[in-house]
């Protein structure tokens, strides 16, 4: 198990997406491409935006789809920090409907 501790940014802020960038390609990218199971620790990260969530952990879900999640493990994570991430895998699992298409809730 590989674990990739996630830089804390000012104030416990985390949107450096270049950062993230990185950690995607260097780190999480090639461990599950050889099969490890990976920690993304967010120790001391009490927020952090959505496009740093995106860049760190978008392409692994629309890449390896859903079951990526079973050898993902998010560790240390605020409520405020989940709540970013579920958005995030959300959206990298099911992408954003067309413009003009009809939404499920009209």
């Amino acid at each position: 198990m590989k674990t990739i501790r996630i830089p804390i940014g000012a104030v416990g802020f985390a949107e450096d997406k270049d950062a993230a960038r990185v950690l995607r390609l260097k780190r999480l990218l090639p461990a599950l491409a050889a099969g490890d199971r990976v920690v993304l620790d967010f120790g001391g990260v009490q927020f952090a935006t959505q496009s740093f969530i995106h860049a760190l952990v978008g392409e692994a879900v629309k890449r390896y789809g859903e079951m990526v999640l079973d050898r993902i493990e998010f560790k240390n994570c605020s409520r405020q920090l989940k709540s970013v991430i579920e958005l995030v895998v959300d959206y990298s699992i099911s992408g954003f409907p067309e413009r003009g298409a009809a939404s499920k809730t009209e």
